[in-house]
């Protein structure tokens, strides 16, 4: 079962609002428990929360919780629309938390409501305060076939000497891959692959601060990374390809980011086909967070990621752009790597990988300011980092006036 939610009242820009009344902050607080709306979906639910629920209740009495609308009991029974005040949500979950059949209903509620990201990620001495900015990860490919820039950095020295330049444009987080994962890419052997990142990876923590991600799947590299000195293991398959690796990661200390992905690269976009693509998402996401913190990756070490152009459609990866927040519901900071893929030359009449920057910083300004992506993976961190500029500032902007308090 899962709470999903679609929209609601941002609570800053009502406490905006509300602040232009001149109320005061307790007047504040206590209207946006009041007046903030939101919709939430909740999906494989029992078809009888409602009844449990809500028997004795007439019509006036039920004003006092969400209005409730249940999808039809002979397609997908349990599925239900919620949408209400704060304060309505708040009397349901402590209403269902009265059961025990219908508590599983509150925690799902609760946590969606809350939203709580962990606040702070320690990574290579480095502190990232999730929802203060928009982090930028810079992308350094030590592969011949990569779909974007493959064959550009061919030996250990010139991808060192491009990642410490991406470090100094201001890259946050600087990403080593050995092994392409494009669509129709084939797999590259561990010896291979470790050849190619190693070196690497030793010589950008002998140059930079910068904190080191390395995108693997298989345990016998991560393993040697991270000895190495890298601080993430960014894995495309989400903890599902190799058993092994979260135990890797977590003796070792690291951090990860899991990715979704249906299928393997060599046949990833021959059929892509959902139900639900969000929903699909969040299971397989939600099924490599918990191998994370089985194997002892403590929570604020993971990051999630919905895999843009992994197994999707045009529409897919759009869709999914869109309705970030509901990825949210899983409580982890959320990267997103949209940059230079093709879905974005689709929009662009065809253009090639090296003429999608325009597309892609448009893509990335729009994730920032919908609040969706606590990191972007980039090839462009110069032009990233000026777009995010702005679309931060104007996220975050609070200065209406002496009437605003600001």
């Amino acid at each position: 079962m899962r709470a999903r939610l679609i929209s609601r009242d941002r609570p800053d820009d009502l406490m905006v609002a509300l602040r232009r009344l001149n109320l005061s902050v307790r007047s504040c607080q206590q209207l946006t428990r009041e007046l903030g709306h939101a919709q939430v979906l909740v999906t494989g639910g029992r078809p009888s929360y409602e009844e449990e629920l809500l028997p004795e209740y007439g019509t006036r009495e039920r004003e006092q919780f969400p209005t409730w609308v249940s999808g039809k009991a002979s397609d997908r029974a349990g599925d239900a629309l919620l949408s209400g005040s704060r304060k309505q949500f708040e009397r349901l979950i402590a209403l269902a938390r009265r059961s025990p059949r219908t508590d599983a209903l509150a925690r799902a509620l609760e946590a969606v409501l809350e939203l709580q990201v962990t606040p702070v990620l320690e990574l290579g001495g480095r502190r990232f305060e999730w929802g203060t900015r928009t982090y930028v990860m810079g992308v350094v490919n030590v592969t011949p076939d990569s779909f974007s820039d493959g064959g550009r950095f061919p030996d250990a020295a010139s991808a060192v000497e491009h990642g410490v330049a991406l470090a100094e444009a201001g890259a946050d987080i600087l990403d080593v891959g050995g092994e392409s994962t494009r669509p129709g890419s084939l797999p590259v052997p561990a010896e291979e692959e470790l050849a190619r990142v190693l070196q690497v990876v030793e010589g950008l923590r002998a140059r930079t601060s910068v904190p080191i991600s390395v995108d693997t799947m298989k345990a016998s590299v991560a393993t040697e990374v991270l000895k190495a000195g890298a601080h993430l293991i960014n894995d495309v398959t989400g903890f599902h390809f190799d058993p092994v690796l979260p135990g890797v990661v977590a003796a070792a200390g690291g951090a990860c980011c899991l990715m979704h992905t249906q299928g393997m690269p060599r046949t990833m976009q021959q059929t892509p086909h959902y139900e639900d693509v969000v929903g699909e998402v969040m299971d397989y996401l939600e099924e490599g967070l918990l191998l994370a913190m089985v194997a002892g990756i403590p929570r604020e070490r993971i990051l999630l990621d919905p895999g843009i152009g992994f197994g999707k459609t045009l529409e897919h990866n759009l869709f999914l752009l869109r309705r970030l927040e509901e990825l949210r519901g899983l409580g982890q900071p959320l990267l997103v790597g949209t940059s230079r893929k093709s879905f974005l030359g689709t929009l662009t009449g065809g253009r090639g990988p090296t003429e999608r920057l325009a597309a892609t910083l448009g893509s990335v300004a729009a994730m920032a300011v919908m609040g969706g992506a606590d990191v972007v993976r980039v090839h462009d961190v110069t032009e990233a980092r000026d777009a995010l500029a702005v679309a931060d500032a104007i996220r975050h902007a609070r200065g209406g006036g002496d009437l605003y308090g600001a």
